[in-house]
């Protein structure tokens, strides 16, 4: 029942951060009407008759759930492979557009220590693999039926306001199919742009991340503890350098959180079996996951 209460809350909290997207909202300079506004631009249009909104806020959620629960599903059924108890997953809402997505994640709650090497490793990685396998056609379905950018909007995007950068894998797909570098905003894009970023975040190996599990499966306790360090200290330069260059401190947030997760630690395995061919294999591609989805700014301000 509470996975399906917080399911449902999330679906309404995305689907009212899409909708907001695509309506006009009238200025109030209230610190509640900024929060409320959004919502009740598309509450009003729905009450008119005008129900595009809401459909492209349920396409967005359709798509950013589909994804999440994909990722978290990944390292269930690793779990149920093993033999290892897990919960189903928790989807956690957000107050509507107060974040850029209406949610704040999904998550499982693994019940029992993870006693192997293969098994860190395949519940670790299991996870970004199946969100990565449906955010790819998700961003390509995105970028190659989004309508291109009005002129108005490109000029008010490179003279002043936010700018939300492409991963790599939106620039390849992009020079592949001779698509626009400007593009009007559409609800399957931002899920793939926001699942991107979620992906590469879990795959940066430090603590019980889930690239930190792949890390310590692959090369050791030692070398995790070492990776997780440069790694941490390497996305703390990047939000220096954001606050440095005038941008939004991105990763100020993330590098507090991978400072938690480095005073945490990792739990030990107990069988130290060697991996394979195989997993090393797809451990390797995991990084190029890593690096066709992460973006050292995510977002910038002309």
């Amino acid at each position: 029942m509470l996975h399906t209460v917080l399911l449902v809350t999330t679906a309404i909290t995305t689907t009212l951060t899409g909708a907001a997207f695509t309506v006009q909202v009238q200025d109030d300079s209230s610190v509640l009407g900024v929060f409320i506004s959004p919502t009740l631009a598309v509450l009003r249009e729905a009450a008119t008759g005008n129900f595009d909104p809401l459909a492209k806020g349920l396409l967005f959620t359709f798509t950013l759930l589909t994804i999440l629960g994909a990722h978290e599903l990944g390292h269930y059924f690793a779990c149920r492979h093993y033999g290892i108890r897990a919960t189903l997953p928790f989807f956690i809402p957000a107050p509507p557009t107060i974040t850029l997505f209406g949610t704040f994640g999904a998550v499982i709650k693994i019940k029992e220590p993870i006693a192997s090497r293969r098994a860190l490793f395949d519940i670790g990685i299991a996870g970004p693999l199946a969100g990565f396998a449906f955010a790819l056609p998700a961003a390509a379905v995105g970028l190659i039926f989004a309508t291109p950018a009005s002129p108005a909007a490109v000029s008010a995007a490179t003279t002043g306001g936010l700018q939300f950068n492409d991963p790599l894998l939106f620039i390849i797909f992009s020079k592949l199919f001779g698509l626009p570098k400007w593009i009007e905003w559409n609800p399957i894009y931002w899920a793939a742009w926001g699942t991107m970023l979620v992906t590469a975040l879990n795959l940066f190996p430090v603590g019980q991340l889930d690239g930190g599990h792949v890390v310590y499966a692959v090369a050791g306790r030692r070398a995790h503890w070492w990776i997780s360090r440069i790694v941490a200290f390497g996305c703390a330069a990047l939000a220096v350098l954001s606050i440095v260059w005038d941008q939004p401190p991105v990763y100020v947030l993330w590098t507090l959180v991978l400072l938690f997760l480095m005073k945490v630690g990792h739990p030990p395995v107990i069988e130290e079996e060697p991996l394979g061919t195989a997993r090393v294999a797809l451990a390797i591609f995991s990084l190029l996951v890593f690096l066709l989805c992460f973006m050292p700014f995510p977002i910038s301000s002309n």
